[in-house]
């Protein structure tokens, strides 16, 4: 009988450890690389650059990887940088900022994309333009010169490069490149740029077909 208990036992905590596995998969896989955050000018910003490539409604994100039919590109896309998967693991994915306003949503279910106005917060936060790049770099990933990268603020800005509305790739190691959710006018958006010389944080505006980072942040 105390065999038969036993077995009973370790049989109801494999299934236990076992759903409790799949529950964690399928949430990681929810949150799309937003399952940590850090505390930073009231909101709760993601540690890690988004990588979905469906939409919140489930509908896919296409990935294109033909530097023709990414400039001519007026839908939401997606791709890796230099169409290397072994990039995305580190660096996440590039988007253009059609992706970033689909209706459908880009962000997992509980957060958004960053706006402006919430970059701008968390910039202030930070000291303002000049210093808060420092705080917000990865200590490691940025290639030299390296000024100010101390990542104080627990952001984990990477340096994942960008691809140009013409197709091309550029500067991976050397700068981070982030989509805001806020359009500037009918052919550009706000995005914010770090670089690995300079501890400043700039904002610019720039074409939608750029493929950007994307960070979210809690709703």
């Amino acid at each position: 009988m105390k065999s038969s208990n036993n077995t009973a036992c370790k049989t109801a905590l494999f299934l236990f450890a076992a759903l409790f596995t799949l529950f964690c998969s399928a949430n990681a896989a929810t949150n799309g690389k937003n399952s940590t955050s850090a505390a930073i000018g009231g909101h709760q910003w993601a540690t890690e650059n988004l990588a979905v490539d469906h939409y919140r409604n489930g509908d896919p994100i296409p990935e294109v990887r033909d530097p023709s039919e990414w400039s001519r590109l007026t839908t939401g896309a997606w791709c890796y940088f230099e169409n290397r998967s072994e990039n995305g693991v580190t660096y996440g994915k590039l988007y253009n900022w059609y992706a970033v306003n689909d209706p459908r949503g880009l962000a997992p279910a509980g957060w958004h994309v960053a706006s402006d106005d919430e970059w701008a917060g968390m910039v202030a936060a930070l000291g303002g333009e000049k210093a808060a790049g420092a705080k917000l770099k990865s200590k490691v990933l940025w290639k030299a010169p390296l000024v100010g990268s101390d990542n104080s603020s627990r952001f984990t800005a990477l340096p994942g490069g960008y691809r140009s509305s013409n197709g091309t790739f550029s500067l991976l190691g050397k700068n981070g490149s982030f989509w805001t959710s806020t359009e500037n006018n009918g052919y550009s958006a706000w995005y914010r740029d770090l670089y690995n010389s300079y501890s400043a944080v700039y904002r610019i505006s720039s074409s939608k077909a750029q493929g950007f980072s994307v960070r979210c942040v809690k709703n």
